[in-house]
């Protein structure tokens, strides 16, 4: 099996970087907030790092979608950056924030960077946790989704990155 490690980073205005979290896949997944009241998980195996870095650094393009918020350059390669929330049809907590916390993730050879609303930290969740998403989710949502790990304070969500990058919101060149 390939493992990787995960980094999380802080990015300052002035391009800094520290490590702030260090995880190993295979069964870890990378916990996440959607939005104030929407918890989410995504496999590690997807994801190469996750940062905080000022909004101005996201280049905005004209005639985009609305959840394609621009591109940023990242060692040296440029990467889209999509809003998670508006693109899985969910309300955005902090629509004009002073900086954004971004998931960079790669789906074979797709990069995308997707803004969500915090990081939270990494889990480790065995399969048969996963569960089909009970009624209550949004129907909108089930094509993203691979189940829902059933907590006593929470449901989180767990989000297939695969249908992620394949979403039509996502085809527009």
């Amino acid at each position: 099996m390939n493992t990787t490690s995960l980094t999380l980073r802080r990015e300052t205005a002035q391009g800094t970087l520290a490590p702030a979290l260090l995880g190993q896949s295979g069964n870890t997944h990378l916990k996440f907030h959607l939005g104030l009241q929407t918890p989410a998980v995504m496999p590690t195996r997807h994801i190469q790092e996750a940062i905080t870095i000022p909004a101005q650094r996201v280049s905005p393009m004209p005639n985009m979608p609305p959840c394609m918020l621009g591109l940023i350059n990242r060692r040296s390669r440029v990467v889209w950056v999509a809003d998670l929330a508006l693109l899985l049809g969910l309300p955005v907590a902090q629509a004009l924030s002073h900086q954004y916390n971004l998931i960079l993730m790669q789906v074979g050879a797709v990069s995308l960077a997707m803004r969500v609303h915090e990081i939270d930290g990494i889990l480790s969740i065995s399969p048969e946790m996963i569960q089909a998403p009970p009624a209550h989710i949004p129907k909108t949502l089930i094509p993203y989704l691979r189940g829902c790990i059933l907590q006593p304070a929470e449901v989180l969500l767990a989000l297939n990155a695969e249908a992620i990058v394949q979403s039509s919101a996502l085809q527009f060149h």
